[in-house]
């Protein structure tokens, strides 16, 4: 199993303003490894990318549109609400990859709603049995990210906004599957209900199609949806292992 780690400590500086030179003891600084297992998760990290940062090119428009929604639930009810959609590179329109050249990189966004989006006609929400998420601590994949190029990340003000400058987002290989672990701590503010967060990760192959292939850890449970996934194309690598 391969466990690439990526530490990213979150720091309201661009868009939200430079952070304080008064210390916080409340804020986690993965600068400085505490532990041997840490320097060296870290010395093998990913760069985490931010999502604002990214320059992206028009939208695959597949079967269901542009955008793939669902619900992630499981048998207790709907966890969340996932909008998804997977991107060309800027100057790409339209978005096809019959037509896209050799070597193209697609980025899979994923927004992740915890109990709602608001949307009543789609997903969880009010009447469609959603759930009271009171902490949500990872989104994940549910199969190998095929075509991985070793590029992912978040948004870092949404996070910023959800959880405040202590929280940490990890970027785990496990089992040749993206994990991203969404870290605040014990106590204060958490990852929870209505506080929607924006994912993403790149591949050199397109979306076979939607398929049950996230979840989130969500209420100490976990809950599986759909969204684009690429399907396994022999000779072709996977960063995650």
């Amino acid at each position: 199993m391969n466990k690439t780690i990526a530490f990213v400590t979150l720091c309201a500086a661009a868009a939200l303003g430079a952070c304080s030179s008064e210390p916080e003891t409340d804020v986690t600084d993965l600068n400085a490894a505490a532990t041997p297992v840490q320097a060296e998760a870290m010395a093998a990290s990913i760069d985490a990318g931010d999502f604002i940062d990214l320059q992206l090119g028009a939208k695959i428009v597949g079967p269901q549109g542009p955008e793939v929604e669902g619900a992630m639930s499981n048998a207790e009810g709907n966890f969340a609400d996932i909008r998804s959609y997977v991107a060309c590179p800027a100057g790409m329109d339209p978005c096809d990859p019959k037509t896209a050249p050799e070597g193209t990189v697609y980025t899979y966004v994923h927004v992740v709603y915890p109990g709602s989006d608001n949307q009543a006609d789609s997903g969880s929400g009010a009447g469609n049995n959603s759930s009271d998420i009171e902490r949500a601590t990872a989104f994940k994949m549910l199969r190998p990210a095929h075509g991985f190029n070793g590029k992912a990340g978040y948004s870092k003000a949404e996070v910023m906004g959800a959880i405040g400058p202590k929280a940490d987002v990890i970027i785990t290989c496990k089992d040749r599957a993206l994990v991203w672990t969404v870290s605040a701590g014990d106590g204060g503010n958490q990852w929870e209900q209505a506080e929607p967060l924006t994912f993403y990760w790149q591949s050199t192959l397109p979306p076979a199609g939607p398929a049950v292939a996230y979840a989130i850890d969500a209420n100490y449970a976990e809950a599986s949806g759909p969204g684009p996934f690429p399907a396994q194309t022999d000779g072709v690598p996977n960063s995650c292992g």
